[in-house]
């Protein structure tokens, strides 16, 4: 079953000289898919990824989440549907320095009120133990590696267990050995959690772990 749908999908900058970011993808991406998207730089990856995180409004074309019509939608229905069903790890962590590990993984499930306080911080920790990262809950970003920040940051976008993980160069900031943990996890976690990941990488290593490559050239998928 598709949970992401997209036809004639189109984002354009307008000005003067418009220029064309994404154009007219035509792409399904399964439940439980680990999909990898690829491309030079300034092929329109990002603009993409953001467009199927419903972080950015196509020019032209359709996008379906979930069977469900998005372009109609105001910009509060959304950002809940981006707090409910959607998760998101970026190439830095964007932790906040102040709050520890266990205080940022629980940010999400504050803002969206879901869970009483005791249980958004037994998820919490949850997550974070699942990570690897039981012993850093009360540890502050600064305190962590790169590779441990990151998890954080995972932990993070599945505190309201999204049914879909959107990552953009996750693995940028990494080293090959932290790159690799992080790799798995998302590989892990839509294999056995049958959550969706959809990543954008330069990484071929990473890519190689993906159920499905898609090249992007000029903002045009060459192949999937």
């Amino acid at each position: 079953m598709s949970v992401l749908s997209a036809r004639g999908l189109t984002r354009e900058l307008p000005g003067e000289v418009p220029v064309t970011l994404v154009r007219g993808i035509d792409l399904d991406i399964e439940q439980g898919e680990f999909v990898a998207i690829m491309g030079p730089s300034g092929s329109g990856k990002s603009s993409l990824l953001y467009l199927l995180g419903l972080l950015d409004r196509p020019t032209a074309g359709i996008l379906r989440l979930d069977n469900m019509d998005t372009e109609t939608l105001d910009e509060e229905a959304l950002a809940d549907i981006r707090l409910k069903r959607l998760g998101f790890v970026f190439q830095f962590h964007f932790l906040l320095a102040e709050f520890s590990a266990l205080d940022n993984v629980m940010l999400p499930m504050r803002k969206l009120g879901r869970l009483s306080p005791a249980a958004a911080k037994e998820r919490a920790l949850h997550l974070l133990d699942s990570l690897g990262l039981g012993d850093h809950a009360a540890k502050r970003p600064s305190q962590m590696s790169g590779g441990q920040r990151q998890r954080v940051a995972v932990a993070r976008a599945l505190a309201n267990d999204p049914a879909i993980l959107l990552a953009d160069e996750p693995t940028g900031a990494l080293d090959s050995a932290a790159s690799a943990n992080l790799r798995d996890i998302l590989r892990d976690l839509a294999h056995t959690q049958k959550r969706t990941v959809v990543a954008v990488t330069h990484d071929a290593a990473f890519a190689e772990a993906a159920d499905r490559k898609i090249l992007l050239v000029d903002g045009r998928i060459q192949n999937s």
